[in-house]
């Protein structure tokens, strides 16, 4: 169950920022593809934001829901990184104005869940933002809101708002903050989690190695220093260099028959208080490989989880664990 949106989801779900070709380019053909595996393999839950490609991801997935109008699929989208990051912007009229965009862009007269997209901390306190959100729910603009969040106090702050259905927050096994309180505080009021950059940019995924060059249009390239935006959504704000090394460490606690990228997957979503793991895909078959993780949280014993708690300490506890 995704939180108060009372919308049952698959535990691994689709993440589409690529699909607005903002890790390097992907074709439309190559993005509906990726969107037929997914929901081919089970997964039930697409989460975009407006400023996916412009709007480019957004559009790609209502084509897609248009001409799957029975897929079952619950759509989440974000709004609020298209003007300056100042809490005066956070107002119902710029509400009404971006989400009347995002239903154009995906063909959807109510929008299923609607996310404030990692907004400055104050707007965390001001009533009201909330207060315009809930007027946005009863006039049916859309179901359900939540926040994606940059820091584990902010969740908290999330959570205890009486209306927030979900909170999106960066975990994966190079970033273990929010299992402290965010979780627990969650399930007990109800709340959904959904994980982001669950492979720490792909670094999970055990493909990269020092010779790997991203494209320029790629975050990983353009943003290691966080010039552009916070630098915890590029490798969950780890060093590459380091990052390597602790993925050659993860790597040998993977069971046989398990891709790495799989086996991450699955740690995640067998934590208690996640409620979906959203991994981007490039290509289809990335799309099916992320959601036959889904059927592999149970091989995993008290012997990994362990293994992934010590490499943590070892390598991005010190950094990491104060910062978010």
């Amino acid at each position: 169950m995704l939180g108060r949106t009372g919308r049952i989801v698959s535990p691994i779900g689709l993440g589409t920022w690529q699909l607005g070709s903002d890790w390097g380019e992907v074709g439309a053909a190559d993005a509906a593809q990726v969107l037929d595996a997914a929901a081919e393999s089970g997964v039930r839950f697409f989460d975009t934001a407006d400023v996916y490609g412009d709007g480019r991801s957004e559009q790609t997935i209502g084509a897609w829901l248009a001409a799957h109008p029975d897929a079952g699929i619950t759509v989440a989208t974000k709004m609020g990184r298209r003007v300056p990051q100042v809490p005066e912007n956070y107002t119902l009229e710029n509400f009404r104005r971006w989400l009347d965009r995002s239903r154009r862009n995906l063909g959807q007269d109510t929008l299923d869940l609607v996310q404030l997209h990692c907004p400055p901390t104050p707007v965390y306190s001001d009533d009201r933002v909330f207060d315009a959100l809930d007027q946005l729910v009863e006039e049916g603009v859309m179901r359900s809101y939540g926040v994606s969040v940059e820091r584990t106090e902010e969740a908290l702050a999330a959570i205890a708002r009486p209306g927030v259905a979900t909170v999106q927050i960066i975990f994966n096994s190079f970033r273990l903050k929010p299992q402290e309180e965010v979780f627990p505080a969650a399930q007990e009021a109800g709340v959904g989690i959904i994980v982001r950059v669950p492979l720490a940019s792909g670094l999970l995924s055990g493909k990269y190695s020092r010779s790997t060059r991203f494209d320029e249009r790629d975050h990983r390239s353009y943003n290691r220093d966080g010039s552009a935006f916070d630098v915890g959504e590029t490798f969950s704000g780890v060093d590459f260099e380091q990052g390597l090394d602790a993925v050659a460490e993860f790597q040998k606690l993977v069971p046989e028959g398990l891709t790495t990228a799989q086996a991450a997957l699955a740690w995640i979503i067998s934590q208690p208080g996640v409620t979906t793991a959203i991994p981007g895909a490039r290509n289809a078959a990335q799309a099916r490989a992320n959601a036959a993780a889904a059927d592999a949280a149970g091989r995993l014993g008290p012997e990994f989880d362990a293994g992934v708690r010590r490499i943590y300490d070892a390598y991005f506890r010190e950094a990491v664990h104060p910062r978010w």
